[in-house]
């Protein structure tokens, strides 16, 4: 591992409509990964895993209706991201160190019964944590994300890719702003631009795109072991993609047609917005989780 950024804490002060305390663990090897975590702690975990390049901050139209609903809520950010700290090389980025990193948090955190909410590389990371453990998790919801394991990557993910690694300027609060239907404020795209006050800090952001293992990839024996176990995976399994996203659009019959838990369950639907739903439709999404939850009995 190379040099590690932190961001400062003053880059978060103005954060609109996040007031959750930040909480941190630190990993093996000295990363401190920051996630939030509201609610009884004795109440069924709710894990919201964010995706790229955005944060724990996506979630915040979420956490509390999810909490006031009797749930505990957790979302991490993904290392290379929010709060957590930033490897400042793209080499120190490999997806299996992603799903390594979060497992030990979460076996940390020593979380059971979990219904897991995520969305984009929140999915990636999130349902490999299903597929390692599916007996911590009681049931999942999935918007605009997947587990690829080799397929020919979309085109509108192809220009994205090529973006990410090749464009002089990485905007991420303009990216965000992009790829949602809602217009945001220009406080709310600061708030996602806060994370990264140096060029060094996007490295994670800049080179996650190109870790999908769309094609030939690395990682694709890991997702076609993942895909295994999530096949047989009974709990309920709910599919809640959006209407106007160019890059998922679809991507729910896979799991729709090969999950267990999605197969019969009748609680599958469409959210109205673009890639960021949890900004477009966040009562939508949190409609789905409560309603995995009590689908699973939790």
């Amino acid at each position: 591992m190379g040099k590690v950024h932190r961001t400062p804490d003053e880059r978060f002060a103005d954060i609109p409509d996040y007031p959750f305390d930040p909480r941190y663990h630190i990993l093996e090897g000295g990363l401190r990964l920051h996630y939030v975590d509201e609610g009884p702690r004795d109440a069924t975990p709710v894990l919201m895993m964010h995706g790229e390049p955005s944060w724990s901050f996506l979630y915040r139209k979420m956490i509390g209706p999810v909490v006031e609903a009797g749930y505990r809520v957790l979302a991490p950010d993904l290392i290379g991201f929010g709060k957590s700290d930033k490897p400042t090389a793209k080499s120190d980025y490999t997806y299996a160190l992603h799903v390594a990193w979060m497992r030990e948090w979460f076996e940390a955190m020593g979380l059971r019964n979990v219904v897991l909410a995520c969305q984009d590389w929140g999915s990636l990371v999130g349902l490999r944590l299903v597929a390692a453990m599916p007996d911590r998790f009681a049931g999942v919801v999935l918007s605009n994300g997947g587990l690829p394991a080799g397929q020919d990557p979309p085109p509108a993910f192809a220009k994205w890719r090529s973006f990410s690694k090749y464009s002089p300027v990485f905007p991420i609060g303009g990216i965000i702003q992009r790829a949602t239907t809602t217009k945001l404020s220009d406080a709310e795209v600061a708030a996602y631009d806060a994370p990264y006050d140096t060029r060094a800090s996007k490295a994670g952001a800049r080179i996650f795109p190109s870790l999908v293992p769309l094609g030939d990839n690395v990682a694709v024996p890991d997702q076609l072991e993942a895909w295994k176990v999530l096949e047989k995976f009974e709990g309920p399994f709910t599919c809640c993609f959006s209407d106007k996203d160019p890059i998922t659009r679809g991507g729910e019959a896979a799991f729709v047609d090969r999950v267990a838990g999605a197969k019969d369950n009748p609680l599958h639907r469409k959210l109205s917005g673009g890639h960021f739903i949890q900004e477009d439709d966040p009562a939508g999404f949190v409609s789905a989780i409560l309603d995995t939850a009590k689908r699973a009995g939790v």
